[in-house]
């Protein structure tokens, strides 16, 4: 039997009253992980480096088994930049050589640098004309329903590859999810920690991890997911795009 445990904290109230987005979580767990994982994502909450929370949302819920479905994990690429404008240019490269227009990206990387917080989710972006196409503002696509099919085993594997960090083993699970979505082609993201300034560009098969994405101490963060619309009609619409998104169930492996 499986369970999605999520968190999510903020500080002024919660999120959705205008409360200042602290940290978030989502495991996949069965039912004997559950008690000590539980402990794992309040720790993590109360000792995190955008501050300690006031309004903490715990949920578990059981996952029918049969719902699940598999999808590969994206390969890792490393590239080196010297600043943050070196790695905005890369990332910018990376996203026209997976046909993205040129447009698209220049637009979408101006809009995440001009936010002024952190969207809870994503953009969803033309991948041609760089317009957003979703209507959700602020909150953004929220991808969840997400875990490593084998945690263990793919701790074991990022450290055999000298790549540990709990910000690495996440996003390359969201990402991959993001990546075998239908009608999704890249992905750009950088996080809204402080401390924590690299990005990556996400394609069909690879995880681009760019060392310098933002200035260090900026506590807000971006994610764009760029859209082929032509991939969109009356039997794979939008709608169906974001609920894959949001609500399938997809173990990493």
């Amino acid at each position: 039997m499986m369970y999605s445990i999520k968190m999510r904290c903020s500080k002024g109230g919660p999120h959705e009253e205008g409360g200042k987005h602290i940290s978030g979580a989502e495991r996949i767990l069965r039912e004997d992980e559950i008690e000590d994982e539980l402990i794992n994502v309040y720790r993590r909450a109360i000792t995190h480096e955008r501050g300690k929370p006031d309004f903490i949302n715990l949920k578990i819920e059981k996952i029918d088994e049969d719902e699940i479905i598999y999808k590969k994990r994206l390969n890792i690429k490393e590239h080196h930049v010297e600043s943050k404008e070196e790695g905005l240019d890369l990332a910018k490269k990376l996203l026209i050589s997976n046909a993205i227009s040129e447009e698209s990206a220049e637009k979408t990387i101006q809009s995440l640098q001009d936010l002024e917080e952190s969207m809870h989710g994503a953009m969803l972006i033309d991948k041609d004309t760089g317009k957003r196409i979703d209507d959700k503002g602020i909150k953004g696509v929220r991808v969840t329903g997400i875990a490593s099919a084998d945690i263990a085993e793919y701790q074991e594997s990022l450290k055999k590859d000298g790549r540990e960090g709990l910000h690495l083993e996440e996003a390359l699970i969201l990402a991959s999810k993001i990546a075998s979505c239908k009608g999704i082609v890249a992905e750009l993201c950088w996080s809204d920690d402080p401390s924590y300034v690299i990005g990556y560009v996400g394609t069909k098969d690879n995880y681009e991890r760019i060392p310098i994405l933002k200035e260090e101490g900026n506590p807000i963060g971006g994610r764009a997911f760029f859209v082929d619309t032509n991939q969109l009609n009356d039997n794979y619409t939008l709608d169906d795009l974001i609920d894959y998104l949001e609500k399938q169930v997809v173990l990493i492996e």
